[in-house]
């Protein structure tokens, strides 16, 4: 066939950052964890949840799955790795490439499971927030099949064709250079996904593993036909591939799920993250800092800022900022001296007649030439 355009394949299935060697495949997979803790992260906060939650349960939930997608790999491909000739060994290769995604997300769940139970949050709130993210790691982690030239389709003459090297090609068509890329295919169709899973959530409010589930059903229609173009070794039940009759078993699990959810418990959650105990005054503290909320300093003695420093002033000034400001007061009423409106006016606070002084009654009424706070006006200056 010839080939007008096509998408050529690396050279190599590793990238060296100088001495070191990093294989495409970790390095897709690595960015799809990385993604998905990113989107998930922040739909979580949106949620209600608090930030990290998402990254440390993500501490238990992929290692698990990268254990279960190898396990699922190796067990429906086991004559890879231990029929005649085949080295066991082989099965512990994970950068070669070989992780199920059925084992990944079952084993994956298992793992949130426990990190979830440790934080006593529900299971189903964090899937929901995560659910568009795992869409988006598997995005990229398809890639790491370019690298390996693994996982394509039938050979194919369309401008979009992904060229093959001879070693990397079926046994069958040593010839055919260019072939469907499945691994592209399943790229953009769980990007799309992604989106949809996004859309559905604001608009329905989906809660309680629903926009999980939703995942998980669109992923299977998409991944049904794309299995069915692969060409690469696999194991036949009634005429289909093992990885179709999985997608449609999964596909009726999840429209189930969604179904029974909706009934059972509509809406969604309310709270998905109790908080710690302290947490939220440390919380509301951060806010009143960042907004710059002032101390409450009305309950603080206001210091004497008008009364003079000198003469005799400053003694009734000083018997005015101790409470005992009614002698003052009571010279600065009947207009005798200056000298007790300076008094009363070296008060801090403005208020007379209630200092232990008093003799006559219990509270004063400031002078004329007075004024709270403030010197007393004509006073003599010192």
């Amino acid at each position: 066939m010839e080939t007008l355009a096509f998408i050529p394949s690396p050279s190599a299935g590793e990238i060296h950052l100088g001495p070191l060697p990093l294989r495409g495949y970790a390095l897709c997979i690595i960015l799809g964890v990385f993604a998905a803790v990113w989107l998930g992260g922040r739909r979580w906060i949106a949620r209600g949840g608090r930030p990290g939650t998402v990254a440390d349960i993500a501490v238990w939930a992929v290692p698990f799955g990268l254990i279960g997608g190898r396990l699922y790999h190796v067990i429906t491909d086991y004559q890879l790795y231990f029929g005649e000739g085949r080295n066991w060994v082989d099965a512990f290769r994970i950068w070669d490439g070989g992780l199920g995604i059925w084992g990944a997300i079952a084993l994956g769940a298992l793992g949130a499971w426990i990190g979830c139970r440790r934080r006593g949050i529900p299971l189903p709130a964090w899937a929901d927030a995560v659910a568009p993210g795992v869409a988006l790691a598997q995005a990229l982690g398809r890639w790491g099949n370019w690298f390996n030239q693994e996982l394509y389709g039938r050979a194919t003459d369309l401008p979009w064709a992904l060229k093959i090297d001879p070693a990397h090609r079926p046994l069958d068509t040593p010839d055919l250079a260019t072939y469907h890329p499945t691994f592209l295919y399943e790229s953009l169709w769980c990007v799309g996904v992604a989106l949809l899973v996004i859309w559905a959530d604001r608009r329905f409010k989906m809660g309680h593993g629903r926009a999980f589930a939703l995942y998980v059903a669109a992923y299977t229609v998409g991944r049904f036909w794309i299995e069915y173009m692969r060409v690469d070794d696999a194991h036949h039940v009634l005429g289909m591939r093992l990885n179709n009759w999985t997608a449609i078993v999964v596909f009726l699990a999840a429209v189930a799920a969604i179904v029974i959810s909706a009934k059972k418990r509509p809406g969604r959650e309310e709270i998905v993250e109790p908080v710690p105990p302290g947490a939220a005054d440390d919380d509301a503290a951060v806010e009143g800092e960042a907004a710059g909320a002032a101390p409450d300093v009305t309950d603080k003695p206001v210091k004497d800022a008008g009364a003079p420093k000198s003469g005799k002033s400053g003694k009734s000034g000083k018997s005015a900022k101790t409470g005992d400001s009614a002698k003052g007061a009571e010279s600065a009423k009947t207009g005798e001296s200056a000298k007790g409106a300076e008094s009363a006016g070296g008060s801090a606070s403005g208020d007379g007649g209630s200092g232990a002084g008093a003799k006559k009654s219990s509270s004063s009424v400031p002078g004329p030439g007075a004024k709270s706070g403030d010197e007393a006006v004509g006073g003599p200056k010192s």
